[in-house]
Order: C-alpha cells, then structure tokens, then sequence
C-alpha cells in the first residue's frame, strides 16, 4: 500500500461518523441529500429515528445510537431535533460536535414552543391539525395543503407532496417539554437556518447561534424550514467543517 493511501485509510478510520436526526414532519429519509454529499467527501452518516414522542425519551433513543458507533461523533439535528441531540450529547464522551439545521438550541427548561414563541413570525400554529392518541394527548401533523408553503417552500410541489404523504407527527407534549442540560455550553455547535422559515422565526435562530455562541453560523437567504432538502451540500459542508475542526 502507498503512502498516501495509507495516509488515506487513516484519515477514514479517525473522521467523526455523522449522525442526522429529523425533527417533526419530516423523516429519516429527509436527510438523502446531506447523506449523499457527505458520503462523496467520504463521510460515513447515519440518519437516526427519532420516535417525536417527548424530549427525554427521544433523547435516550438517539443516546442508543450513538453508544452503538465507535469512534467520535458529530451530531445534527434539524427544528426539534435541536432539542433532542442536545439531550443525547449529554453523558456521550464521543460527541464532538453539534450542528443545529433550522433547529432549536435549548437552555435547560426551553421548550420548542416557547422558543417558537420568543420572536414574531411563525405561522406553524394556523398550518397545523391534530389528532387525538389512544393514550391521551394529541399528534400534530401540517395539513397536506399547506405543507409546500409553509414547510419547504423552495422545493418541487412534487417533492412537497410525497414530503406531506411521509410526515411524521409529533407528540403536542413534546413540543413543550422543557429541554434539560444544555450540553452546547460544552461541545462546539454550529448553526444554519433560511431567512424564509415559517416554521421557526429566522430572528429566533439568530438569538440561539449567538446566545450559543457558534463557532460558524450560515445563512441561506430564501431557504425554508426544509434547507437540509433543498440546499443538502450547504448543509453537508457545515457539517464537514464541524467534523473537521474536533
């Protein structure tokens, strides 16, 4: 074997393994893209359901997954999502990273809904329907009709509606679950978001990348809540930076 690809395998067995996680209405599957980009750089990625139950319990899913995968570990998270990679980190030594995607960065006792809440602009609320659980509680889904607009405005109708089909909802409760320890206090995070979102204020994630004080934040001037859809290699290349800087 030559020095350089000596140098080479070296390099793949030392590279952070990403690790995606979606938030509400959306999928595992919503991360092709990034996937895609970041497996051509030589990344090894893997998306991780997240059950969108409650933040705790999402949090110790995520957590199994990450206790499963040697070597170290960046974690991305899009909308809530935040919420749950920043439990996950929690108590996992070989996290090295966060990346937020049009995600929440909680302090400890934050809720997505309050957070939400903190700046005008969000037009969620009047985009949703629920559904009752046999157990109590209710299910949020985007109604099928406003899903493109409010969603992911800058892909296809085409794409938006097998989106809608294949959303995932999430528990009322989660949403407003307080977040617990704010593990970006003591890991780098990095930040991206749209100044189009409609889901989470744009005003809102700026205050969370500054008040996290992250080491990059980026900006995709018309870009949806969708961004990890509709512009993946923006997305994978702050991943990458992440996971070349720990």
């Amino acid at each position: 074997m030559s020095c350089g690809a000596i140098g080479q395998a070296a390099d793949q067995q030392t590279r952070p393994t990403i690790v995606l996680v979606h938030g509400a209405f959306a999928e595992s599957a919503s991360w092709n893209g990034v996937i895609g980009e970041l497996s051509k750089d030589g990344y090894t990625a893997l998306a991780a359901a997240n059950p969108l139950r409650s933040v705790a319990d999402d949090a110790a899913a995520v957590a199994a997954v990450i206790r499963s995968i040697p070597g170290p570990i960046v974690l991305v998270g899009h909308s809530y999502g935040g919420p749950v990679i920043t439990e996950a980190a929690n108590g996992n030594s070989n996290v090295k990273a966060l990346v937020y995607v049009a995600a929440f960065t909680p302090e400890t006792g934050e809720s997505s809904l309050s957070l939400t809440g903190k700046f005008p602009g969000s037009t969620l609320g009047e985009a949703l329907v629920t559904t009752a659980l046999p157990g109590g509680g209710q299910d949020l889904y985007i109604r099928p009709e406003r899903f493109h607009d409010q969603f992911a405005a800058d892909v296809s109708e085409e794409e938006a509606r097998l989106m809608a089909a294949t959303q995932r909802p999430v528990a009322q409760a989660a949403l407003a679950e307080p977040s617990g320890a704010a593990s970006w206090k003591t890991l780098p995070s990095y930040a991206i978001y749209g100044s189009a979102d409609r889901n989470i204020p744009p005003a809102v994630m700026n205050f969370m990348a500054k008040r996290s004080h992250a080491v990059k934040t980026v900006v995709i001037e018309g870009a949806s809540h969708a961004l990890m859809v509709s512009h993946p290699r923006e997305v994978a290349s702050l991943i990458e930076e992440a996971a070349s800087a720990n």
